[in-house]
């Protein structure tokens, strides 16, 4: 099978090391991963902030550089939840750009999605020797998903999932969000912390680079012991 990496900005330019592991991966399962060079940003901080033309343009070159019949995969519920979830209604009144953006959203799969749920694999080899907690990133909850990253953390040989108390609140990131509301935002995120500290983790895992991004800061100002991992760096471990 041939897929297509979308690998979002902020995988691009802060945590690079999950898309690598999201292709070694997918390479391991037999997979042929595709890098269409010409992708850009989704336009969702555009999307969020109400520049909607912006975020139409951006979408539209979305769609034309991912153009064609192969499944698309991301490291990341955010932006796969604009393109299925906000791209069809960005085109509401144009038909075509519509019918277009109707298709791409059927062939994009978030990365935990693609594995448990279109390739039926819960079980990727991946050996890890620590406790696990676990962040449920927000847009996870727009795209349906619930149990598929916990699935896959808990079929990791040598690794305890955690306990994690207000596993599915929001960190306080939410892109433009963490820019607009900065103080909401820390106190947000400084809960989200006081609950990872108390769990004993060795390495906090979840499924969106901002989500990490965001609690990684926290905790590095905090001297946190506890490390950050997108899951796909997780189950690339052997």
């Amino acid at each position: 099978m041939d897929v297509s990496l979308m690998i979002t900005c902020l995988g691009d330019s802060i945590r690079p090391q999950a898309g690598v592991a999201t292709v070694h991966l997918l390479r391991r399962l037999g997979l042929t991963v595709h890098f269409p060079e010409q992708q850009t940003c989704c336009g969702q901080p555009f999307y969020n902030s109400g520049y909607l033309a912006g975020a139409r343009d951006l979408a539209k070159h979305t769609i034309q550089t991912f153009a064609g019949e192969r499944l698309v995969v991301t490291p990341s519920g955010s932006c796969a939840a604009m393109v299925k979830l906000e791209y069809p209604h960005l085109f509401h009144n144009d038909p075509e750009w519509h019918s277009r953006a109707d298709d791409l959203a059927s062939r994009t799969f978030e990365f935990s999605d693609f594995l448990v749920n279109r390739l039926g694999v819960t079980d990727v080899g991946a050996k890890f020797q620590g406790k696990v907690a676990y962040h449920y990133a927000c847009h996870l909850r727009g795209l349906g998903l619930k149990t598929e990253a916990e699935t896959l953390i808990r079929n990791v040989a040598g690794a305890e999932l955690v306990p994690l108390n207000k596993q599915d609140q929001c960190c306080g990131f939410g892109g433009s969000f963490a820019v607009r509301y900065s103080e909401i935002s820390s106190a947000m995120v400084g809960d989200k912390v006081e609950c990872i500290n108390a769990t004993g983790a060795d390495v906090l895992v979840s499924t969106d680079t901002g989500c990490l991004m965001n609690i990684g800061g926290a905790l590095h100002r905090e001297k946190s012991p506890i490390k950050q991992m997108h899951l796909a760096e997780l189950l690339d471990l052997r």
